[in-house]
């Protein structure tokens, strides 16, 4: 099977391409670099947008005066941020393992990239439409703890070390309720494709409920989206970076576009995570749709709840209090895998009754 076959934008750019008589090979290159730059900007004007959500939230939430009054509305808080940053020497340690040290962040800006790939933003605006879309989210999600960890083995540091590490071992650990509560929505909609668990959720019941599936999986809804806050280091999850015992945990020896990259993966991965909630359990990009510009409203309904979802990320982030180590790990083994598998038995009752309906 050919993985980049699919229902996006693949096949109508490369067929657009080789009829203004550019060769298969050079149309194949011209829609891979497209299709990287198109979402590193996409990510970074995501990480501008949320940085300033952030700042605003937290910002009333906690009383914080700067994202409050520097500037209208707040906004020259966000360029001030962006500029301090940019400012930054990028220092490398004498005693870091070099090739590590510089490769893990973009292992992790890497994996945060490839995970857009398969989002679908409307009907058509999708890089890639996998029949195994949802396989390749998780893979690719999964492989940032492998660029957390050699950041924090690379930086020769024990800091770093013990926040690398913290950080396998949370991957590790809440990515088996994440995958168990993912299969509820999959066994609904019988497929592994982005689209169809979206266009599986069209219509209504009784004439005015969504066919969303949260209605039918709020525990595998409930079990995602703690899992999620865990995946990308949130509060209350975030003892990789836990400032208070390990100064900044696997990023303390960065500085400078190195420690940028960690920073934008970090709130890509925020909004990856809610996008995908989104068009597992809340219905993507369905939603009513007006006479003008319709090409536009999937779109923008995707959005609308996407971006409500990392609202709640970051409500989350501003109002709870650290876990300790232990009990994040017991969380996981001892609550949310046991939910999660019960998750899959009732979704194996309501897929049967379901047939049996409409049988």
């Amino acid at each position: 099977m050919d993985v980049t076959q699919g229902l996006g934008a693949y096949p109508a750019i490369i067929g657009w391409l080789k009829g203004c008589g550019v060769p298969a090979w050079l149309a194949e290159i011209l829609y891979r670099v497209g299709a990287g730059l198109l979402v590193l900007t996409l990510i970074s004007i995501l990480a501008l947008v949320l940085v300033y959500m952030l700042r605003k939230v937290m910002g009333h939430m906690q009383c914080r005066l700067g994202p409050r009054v520097t500037g209208p509305f707040g906004l020259l808080q966000t360029v001030a941020d962006a500029l301090k940053l940019m400012q930054k020497e990028d220092i490398i340690p004498a005693q870091v393992d070099r090739p590590v040290f510089i490769l893990a962040p973009y292992l992790v800006f890497l994996s945060c990239g490839m995970i857009f790939m398969v989002l679908p933003l409307s009907p058509t605006w999708i890089l890639n439409d996998l029949d195994v879309g949802l396989l390749f989210f998780i893979a690719f999600g999964s492989l940032a703890a492998f660029g957390l960890l050699m950041a924090g083995w690379g930086s020769n540091s024990k800091y770093s070390l013990v926040g690398g590490m913290r950080s396998v071992a949370q991957v590790v650990s809440y990515e088996v309720p994440m995958v168990l509560a993912l299969l509820g929505a999959v066994m609904l909609a019988g497929t592994l494709s982005t689209q169809e668990i979206i266009r599986a959720q069209s219509g209504t019941w009784l004439g005015f409920i969504p066919r969303w599936f949260i209605f039918l999986q709020p525990l595998g809804f409930i079990i995602y989206f703690l899992c999620g806050l865990a995946e990308t280091g949130q509060t209350p999850f975030d003892l990789p970076e836990g400032e208070s015992e390990l100064v900044a945990g696997y990023n303390t020896e960065y500085s400078g576009m190195r420690f940028a990259l960690f920073f934008l993966a970090e709130f890509g991965n925020t909004f990856a995570i809610s996008a995908m909630a989104t068009t597992l359990f809340l219905g993507g990009w369905h939603g009513p749709v007006f006479s003008f510009l319709p090409w536009l409203w999937p779109f923008v309904w995707f959005m609308v709840k996407a971006m409500a979802l990392t609202f709640c990320i970051m409500w989350v982030r501003s109002t709870w209090l650290r876990f300790r180590i232990d009990q994040m790990m017991d969380f996981a083994w001892k609550i949310l895998v046991p939910l999660a598998l019960l998750n899959i038995f009732v979704s194996a009752g309501e897929v049967a009754l379901i047939r049996w309906i409409g049988g």
